[in-house]
């Protein structure tokens, strides 16, 4: 159904990425304990922003004097035949817009905490675009034409949040469903002064299995494509993988990402 079938990007190596956030030798002998770095630059025709989530803390430098965020790369992952520019500026995206309906499924609570990385750290990344858009509990897509479903004038599970003062969009949307030929996906786009990053979210399996005991997902029966299985995770989607965690009658997750622009 989805033709997610191929990276965007040159993967570089741990050099290439200290050069790229401007950090000097000393950075360079503090990141030999940090993990593994890889990295993606986009070859579409839109100015990237380069994506790296931080992770846990900043190691400072044998100075003493510069806080040098230990951060991982993550993958640009191919945006996708569904993405559709709705301008939908939406916390809860489950409402279909054009007749009311909720999207049935298990609410997933999902917070992005964007921040800015430079020399001197990571700071929070006020006023970036955060667009996500995903399947339904059936593996079906609002708004798109497909040989399995024609949802022309939809809008569920699509919409975007500008990050608030501290860098954070939040979202109320589902736990997502599947489809043949790809694992268990969330897609989004984080938009900042002319420049995009576009990419991937998905979830651990043994998690998704519980998940999908339950309806309306069981109705779909087992499905047919694991993580490691999916040409599009294989491509960098280990670094993409949710924590999620139950919260109230639902599920929650959060995913740190930093941007250089």
């Amino acid at each position: 159904m989805d033709n997610d079938d191929k990276q965007v990007g040159q993967v570089l190596n741990r050099r290439d990425v200290l050069k790229l956030l401007g950090l000097g030798s000393a950075a360079s002998i503090l990141a030999a304990c940090a993990p593994e770095v890889a990295a993606t630059l986009s070859s579409t025709t839109a100015s990237p922003a380069t994506a790296i989530p931080a992770t846990e803390a900043s190691i400072t430098a044998v100075s003493g004097t510069t806080a040098i965020p230990m951060c991982v790369v993550r993958p640009e992952l191919t945006e996708g035949p569904y993405f559709v520019d709705e301008m939908l500026n939406r916390s809860d995206i489950r409402e279909d817009t054009s007749d009311g309906s909720i999207s049935e499924g298990s609410p997933l609570e999902l917070t992005f905490n964007v921040t800015q990385v430079g020399t001197n750290g990571c700071t929070p990344l006020p006023n970036a675009q955060v667009d996500i858009w995903h399947c339904d509990a059936f593996g079906v897509y609002s708004d798109a034409s497909d040989p399995g479903f024609n949802t022309k004038g939809k809008t569920f599970l699509r919409g975007y949040q500008a990050t608030d003062a501290n860098g954070v969009a939040k979202f109320t949307t589902i736990y997502p469903g599947w489809y043949d030929g790809r694992a268990v996906h969330i897609h989004f786009k984080i938009r900042i002064d002319n420049q995009e990053f576009t990419s991937q979210l998905f979830f651990d399996d043994a998690f998704t299995d519980e998940v999908y005991l339950q309806e309306p997902y069981a109705q779909k029966g087992i499905r047919t494509l694991r993580n490691n299985q999916d040409n599009i995770y294989n491509g960098g989607g280990s670094q993409l993988v949710l924590n999620v965690s139950p919260s109230g009658n639902g599920y929650a997750s959060s995913f740190d990402i930093g941007m250089q622009v």
